[in-house]
């Protein structure tokens, strides 16, 4: 397994795939330039490689893609791995590449599997620079993935390839992501009085998910009704909606709470989640939050109305309709029942058909077909 080992959605999906693979009996072991930060290391079944660049004068920029190949092949031959699966398709599935061809020299036939994640498409790959290489390295692979329609559709389109993808949702762990009556209790304290609503934003902060929306829609909310706001996740952006808040008077009501390991902890603290993205390729952070009885308030975009179903399990608005965003909040907020019910869909809708005991089963399946593929040549 190779992802980049970040709190972004690629690499939490990589992990946790990881995890849930190794607790299912298989090896796997993971090779990238740092441990992914959702492993704790002494998981059973997982093992970890280091890829270590060695900064040469002569390199102005040292060759990751290049140490990552060698990696791969070193692990491969020595642990006698089955296949490959590499996250995010820039450099990783060129990187699986040379490590296939180099070990094809010695007889080795070793599979490579690309799951395409989103930005790997839809900003970098379309990048005049990459768009070759990155359509070259999804062609070559021996499987590719999607986590959605709209991205499988999307890539098909931009890289005029007529690569079969394989369209597995993301997933989450619903036993770990679930509403405990004993933690609520105790925890939900610290982050809102008993007559405040409690709501949450988790993301890279990053441009894409336009967290100064999230500010002026609570701003919005605060304004009609007491109301406390939980940011998780930390980025480019913090800066920028720390200010907003401060000048929308806000600033005090909101705890930013920077990357925080206990997701699974915090997220059912929640009323509801506010995401404004421009783009989601799927909605990872929105899919946690709704195992843990927690709607997303979100935007139309992407691959989210593959997750979300307007006024069933969570609310749809353009882009940028912030007042749309806070008149929903504050509608749901004022009529609890109403709020329990699409709480208790959205639960069900996260183990109905994002569950990890129903998505990993998937990659199984999938792996298996590829790996029998190649042996078969």
């Amino acid at each position: 397994m190779t992802c980049y080992p970040t709190y972004g959605g690629s690499g939490v999906v990589a992990t946790e795939l990881g995890i849930e693979l190794a607790a299912r009996g298989h090896e796997v072991h993971f090779i990238t330039y740092s441990q992914p930060f959702r492993l704790t290391g002494r998981e059973a079944n997982i093992h970890f490689h280091e890829v270590s660049v060695t900064n040469y004068p002569l390199f102005e920029y040292p060759p990751y893609d290049l140490a990552l190949a060698s990696r791969m092949a070193e692990v491969a031959e020595f642990y006698q791995l089955d296949l490959l699966h590499v996250h995010y398709a820039i450099p990783h599935s060129v990187s699986a590449h040379l490590a296939k061809e180099m070990l094809r020299t010695r007889g080795i036939n070793l599979p490579f599997i690309t799951t395409l994640h989103g930005t790997d498409i839809t900003l970098v790959g379309l990048d005049r620079s990459y768009l070759p290489i990155t359509r070259f390295g999804i062609e070559q692979s021996d499987g590719v993935t999607a986590i959605s329609q709209h991205l499988a559709d999307r890539t098909h389109k931009a890289f005029n390839t007529e690569k079969p993808i394989e369209i597995i949702h993301n997933f989450v762990n619903c036993d770990l992501y679930r509403r405990d009556p004993d933690k609520y209790k105790a925890m939900r304290p610290r982050f809102a009085n008993e007559d405040e609503k409690l709501l949450v934003h988790l993301s890279n902060f990053r441009p894409v998910k336009r967290v100064n929306d999230v500010i002026e829609t609570f701003a919005r909310i605060a304004a009609k009704t007491p109301a406390r706001l939980m940011m998780i996740g930390d980025g480019p952006d913090r800066s920028s909606a720390e200010s907003l808040a401060m000048q929308l008077g806000v600033f005090r009501q909101i705890h930013f709470l920077g990357k925080q390991d206990n997701v699974s902890e915090l997220l059912p603290l929640a009323d509801l989640m506010l995401m404004p993205s421009e783009m989601e390729s799927f909605g990872l952070a929105a899919l946690e939050a709704m195992a843990c009885r927690v709607p997303t308030i979100a935007t139309s975009v992407g691959g989210v109305p593959e997750l979300i179903d307007h006024e069933e399990n969570g609310l749809l608005y353009n882009v940028g309709d912030v007042d749309g965003m806070a008149a929903g909040a504050l509608d749901l907020l004022a009529n609890p029942l109403k709020l329990d019910m699409m709480a208790l869909a959205a639960r069900r809708t996260a183990q109905d058909r994002f569950c990890s005991t129903r998505i990993i089963p998937r990659y199984e399946a999938f792996y298996e077909l590829i790996a029998d593929g190649l042996a078969s040549d």
